[in-house]
């Protein structure tokens, strides 16, 4: 069987700037969970998905903000976006999702998690990480867990992060702190960029391993000597970035993981009542299959 595990942080913000607004009988704008709601029907209903989960981020920030204080917040979420997301929530349980809200850790560390945790399962032959987020690339084994950008259809496995971003996935946390990382908030190191790193990175795969001494390296970067001693200078906030950029694998996902992301079908009482609520009433005659 495959896993899909939906990033769905990210679906709704592309929900949000991607499909038409609504408003529901309150005055609510709630265009981007009635989007979601299609775009995960569509996934569940595709041949081959049988097991599904989501992770959300339920409060925008999580412990990473207590390490760095530049860390992303919510501030600047416009309104509208931010108050569908225990809608969203909702939206995906009442289909029947297993859905995960993320609180302390975040969206990303659940999915994660749930891929390393069930990666050793004999019973799974696939693990499908749905989101285009680059910081998942880190979570890549081979063609067993791979990334899928459902927008473009394009797929990742291990040797599609190598030819992106010119590294492997375990050193992806090393490559983002270098060269930073605008949609978490991570800065970087001064003067490196995507080249540089995944050149050096590639010879010496995590930053520790990187010589503080142009002259010691094993690899021609052009600018080397400032990239080397910007590096120097401010490894300690080198390595503070790649805490902030690796991800967590131990969220508490609950005992039986396997089984809870099995799709049995949508919550018919729950489902009717959410489309109700978002004047989206016909929505529930699309759904094939009820668990109740």
């Amino acid at each position: 069987m495959k896993i899909h595990l939906v990033d769905g942080t990210y679906e709704l913000f592309r929900m949000f700037f991607g499909a038409p607004p609504a408003t529901d009988g309150r005055g609510r704008e709630v265009g981007a969970t009635r989007a979601l709601l299609r775009s995960l029907l569509s996934l569940v209903t595709t041949e081959g998905v049988t097991h599904v989960g989501i992770a959300f981020d339920t409060v925008i920030e999580s412990f990473r903000n207590d390490l760095f204080a530049g860390y992303k917040t919510g501030a600047g979420i416009d309104p509208a976006l931010l108050g569908q997301f225990p809608l969203a929530e909702r939206a995906a349980a009442a289909l029947g999702l297993e859905v995960w809200s993320m609180i302390e850790l975040e969206a990303d560390d659940a999915l994660a998690s749930a891929a390393a945790q069930l990666e050793g399962d004999t019973a799974v032959d696939q693990i499908v990480i749905c989101s285009p987020d680059k910081d998942l690339a880190q979570c890549v084994r081979k063609a067993r867990v791979i990334l899928w950008d459902r927008r473009r259809d394009q797929q990742l496995d291990e040797d599609g992060v190598r030819e992106k971003f010119g590294v492997s996935p375990a050193s992806i946390p090393d490559y983002l702190a270098l060269v930073g990382d605008a949609a978490d908030g991570i800065p970087g190191i001064p003067r490196w960029g995507a080249r540089s790193a995944s050149l050096v990175l590639a010879r010496y795969g995590h930053l520790e391993e990187i010589p503080d001494d142009a002259g010691a390296w094993a690899v021609k970067v052009r600018g080397a000597p400032a990239l080397a001693e910007g590096l120097r200078t401010r490894r300690a906030d080198a390595t503070l970035y790649r805490t902030l950029a690796t991800l967590r694998t131990d969220a508490d996902l609950g005992a039986d993981l396997l089984a809870s992301l099995a799709w049995r079908g949508a919550d018919r009482d729950a489902l009717i009542a959410l489309c109700d609520e978002l004047d989206d009433a016909r929505f529930a005659e699309r759904v094939p299959r009820f668990r109740n």
